[in-house]
């Protein structure tokens, strides 16, 4: 019995997560490529080279034409053939046994410790030796890792080439906000709470929507956890990033409301046809609606998937006022038309060019003749407030060029 050659082939397996009867073909197919170097044997000879390994007992049964032949007395060049072989075939299993396992695995996060930098790129050694990759506009700005670090990421990509596998990490995907609550909280991964959408600026702010189908369950509560304690872990997490956890609404108008908090909302109009929806918000709340370089409210757009404007009551206003004084120069327009087009969240001359015609005339029931006069009045509107505010404009670029001169 050889009890060393099945101890080699469990030892192989286990190492390198490869299943023995690979093992066991591949070493077949390599000592069949060295008795065919040792007798000089070329593929289509004709002559049957043949080369068995018994399961259990690790005998080794060797044949050239049905005469059974010793194979430990190749010689040193065949056995270096058949090393050589056995390399290459062990290293293809190898890669697609990693392949198999971590294409199963995508989307999951993993644990993993940093080894290297290659540029910027971050290699981290995952379990069994597997090493992955984070390319540079994978990690969170900010974020410094150290050779020996533990770090977490998601599985964002598993692809094979000829000579690797590459497995690409991810600490800046949305999903990677997804999975650590799942992680964090229980209600999440059981499918109690619903991540109903989420919005995120990697390494600065994240904003997510939760629902739940349970009335006794508080969804944001939840996420929150006790003091803070939940949440504090996942912010732990990211390095700081601030996350603004609302609760879902199939209101629109409620959501957009929820979304944009901190900042506290006065009046919301939305218009479907051009899928923007106006908020009016008070002085004292416009800058938290906006949010820093416009982050707040960016975000919340991308979250509710509306086109969000900003406005004060005075701005607000003024846009309703130019609309009405607008509409009133065209003839069969009253107050009530006006008090339509804000319901329909039509609430600026440019909306209305921009909407055109038709949902007035399918919306409203308006004369298609009518429609059409209240849309070229609008243009005309729009055009001289284009040429208004182009010298503003102008002086406002030039500002800028300056400053930057000064630089």
């Amino acid at each position: 019995m050889n009890q060393e050659l099945l101890r080699i082939v469990e030892n192989i397996a286990k190492d390198k997560n490869i299943d023995k009867e690979s093992i066991y073909q591949d070493l077949e197919s390599a000592m069949v490529s060295a008795a065919r170097k040792h007798f000089g044997v070329q593929p289509n000879s004709g002559v049957d080279v043949s080369v068995t390994i018994d399961r259990t007992t690790g005998a080794i049964h060797a044949f050239k034409d049905d005469v059974e032949i010793d194979i430990r007395q190749l010689g040193r060049i065949p056995a270096q053939t058949a090393k050589q072989v056995m390399i290459q075939k062990i290293k293809a299993d190898e890669r697609e046994s990693v392949y198999a396992e971590y294409i199963q695995r995508k989307g999951e996060t993993v644990n993993g410790i940093v080894g290297r930098f290659e540029g910027g790129t971050l290699i981290v050694n995952l379990e069994n030796r597997v090493e992955a990759i984070m390319p540079k506009s994978e990690q969170i700005t900010g974020e410094s890792h150290h050779p020996g670090e533990r770090v977490r990421a998601m599985i964002l990509d598993v692809r094979e080439s000829t000579s690797q596998v590459k497995i690409v990490l991810s600490r800046t995907h949305p999903d990677f906000i997804r999975k650590l609550f799942e992680l964090e909280v229980p209600e999440v991964a059981e499918g109690i709470i619903e991540i109903k959408s989420l919005a995120r600026e990697a390494g600065y702010r994240t904003k997510i929507a939760v629902d739940t189908l349970d009335d006794k369950v508080d969804p944001v509560g939840a996420c929150v956890g006790v003091r803070g304690s939940r949440i504090r872990n996942i912010v732990d997490e990211l390095g700081g990033e601030k996350i603004d956890i609302v609760r879902w609404s199939d209101s629109s108008q409620v959501l957009i409301a929820n979304a944009l908090m901190p900042a506290k909302v006065s009046e919301i109009a939305i218009c479907f046809e051009l899928g923007r929806a106006t908020v009016v918000v008070t002085e004292d709340q416009l800058s938290l609606a906006i949010g820093k370089h416009g982050q707040n409210v960016r975000l919340a757009a991308r979250l509710t998937g509306w086109d969000i404007d900003i406005l004060t009551p005075n701005e607000y206003n003024k846009e309703v006022d130019r609309l009405a004084n607008c509409l009133k120069e065209v003839e069969g327009v009253d107050d009530r038309f006006v008090d339509k087009l804000l319901a329909l969240g039509i609430i600026s001359v440019l909306d209305l060019e921009e909407v055109g015609s038709e949902p007035l005339i399918e919306e409203l029931q308006v004369n298609p003749d009518l429609a059409q006069k209240v849309i070229q009045t609008a243009a005309e509107v729009a055009k001289r407030i284009a040429a208004e505010d182009a010298p503003t404009q102008a002086e406002g670029l030039l500002r800028q060029e300056k400053k930057k001169g000064k630089r």
